[in-house]
């Protein structure tokens, strides 16, 4: 059986799918996957055993200048790779207009999706053949595997969902793995960031434990906070500029590692490490961290300034020590 994935971003939202392809090759046995996906997220899907073929898309970039020669190339390239292949099923696990108008009504197969009342935006429906009901109140890893087990027609397990790619990073783990911790302090919003004060408050209540604390970045902004919260401590190593894969190695060879809300902590969550995720206004309901290990440290006030650098540690203490 060959199935396609629509599942094009963000991190969080492409790390949440890998459970459903572990449930459908534990209940099918012969099926495979494609995916389509952000260029910017394509090494992911690639570390689950069971995806072949990986085909990278990249709205974000063409909306920029969409109707430009370059580009209509780019887009013209895109659809015949993903003509390539006759599927059984098309499954379009984003819910949105312009990945079901753009990608899923393209692709050859019966596709599959959301209805109406369980679709982000439910005119995405329209372009699917086959709609299901999936509750909004479930989390959206659960949400994935029910649409795939209903679109493929197996019975869900109970059992936590697996995402399978921690044994992908086992042969290319740091040779100082286990003896450090990660702080993941970088996202997109501003009211999802902790302080700095706070974040080197922590740092040195950790120095007493003997670990490292590695300090991964994506932006230049994320490198100058990261210099900042590194000065003064012999304990704490900024690190180069990394590519998603080497931040996930960096990840799976951690002792414990501590994030805000950001796509990096699904990641952390997906490789199974121990994780605590500081949350002011968003609520984890929904869309925290999912799996074994997971903590969620969620401010009473809504605000991230209320988070105390010893409640933290306190709770970081437990998975260091358990």
């Amino acid at each position: 059986m060959r199935v396609l994935i629509v599942k094009t971003s963000s991190m969080g939202d492409v790390l949440h799918t890998l459970p459903a392809l572990t449930d459908a090759c534990q209940a099918l046995g012969d099926v495979r996957f494609d995916w389509v996906v952000e260029e910017n997220f394509a090494q992911i899907p690639s570390w689950h055993f069971a995806v072949d073929r990986v085909i990278p898309v990249a709205i974000r970039r063409w909306r920029k200048n969409w109707f430009s020669n370059a580009i209509r190339q780019e887009r013209k390239a895109f659809i015949r790779q993903l003509r390539l292949q006759q599927y059984d099923y098309v499954i379009d696990a984003q819910g949105l207009i312009k990945s079901a108008f753009l990608i899923t009504r393209k692709a050859d197969g019966v596709k599959h999706g959301l209805d109406k009342r369980s679709a982000r935006e439910p005119i995405a429906s329209w372009f699917y053949d086959v709609k299901h009901y999936v509750a909004k109140d479930l989390h959206a890893v659960e949400r994935i595997r029910q649409l795939f087990a209903k679109s493929l027609q197996y019975s869900l397990s109970r059992d936590v969902g697996d995402y399978a790619i921690a044994k992908h990073f086992v042969t290319h783990l740091p040779q100082d793995h286990g003896q450090y911790l990660v702080f993941l302090h970088s996202t997109t919003r501003d009211n999802k960031h902790w302080t700095e004060d706070a974040w080197r408050e922590l740092i040195a209540l950790v120095e007493s434990t003997g670990l490292k604390v590695k300090l991964p970045w994506g932006s230049q902004l994320e490198h100058e906070r990261s210099l900042r919260l590194a000065q003064g401590f012999s304990h704490v190593d900024v690190l180069p500029k990394l590519s998603l894969a080497e931040v996930a190695s960096v990840l799976a060879g951690a002792k414990a590692v501590v994030s805000v809300d950001t796509g990096l902590s699904h990641l952390a969550a997906a490789l199974d490490k121990p994780n605590i995720t500081l949350y002011g206004p968003t609520d984890p309901q929904l869309i925290g961290g999912y799996g074994s290990n997971q903590n969620s440290l969620i401010s009473a006030q809504k605000n991230m300034q209320s988070i105390l650098a010893d409640d933290v540690f306190c709770q970081l203490s437990s998975l260091i020590h358990g």
